[in-house]
């Protein structure tokens, strides 16, 4: 049996329009928040680039001040 014909029968249009946006709206919510989750990855990766990068200019100038190597 169709469930959309028995709600008609029963005069349960608005439940079932209600649920159908419900189930939409939570649909885009969760994909919302997996979207957010893998931007919030990698922005955390591209912090963490940019320390390690920031590591190594630092390291390069503590190298370079005792005379052993240069900055190119």
């Amino acid at each position: 049996m169709d469930v959309t014909r028995v709600f008609a029968e029963r005069g349960d249009l608005a439940h079932l329009a209600l649920f159908l946006w419900a189930s939409g709206a939570s649909a885009l919510l969760v994909a919302t928040l997996r979207e957010l989750a893998a931007q919030t990855r990698r922005f955390d990766a591209f912090v963490a680039e940019i320390a390690r990068l920031n590591q190594r200019m630092n390291e390069r100038e503590a190298t370079s001040t005792d005379g052993s190597r240069t900055l190119n």
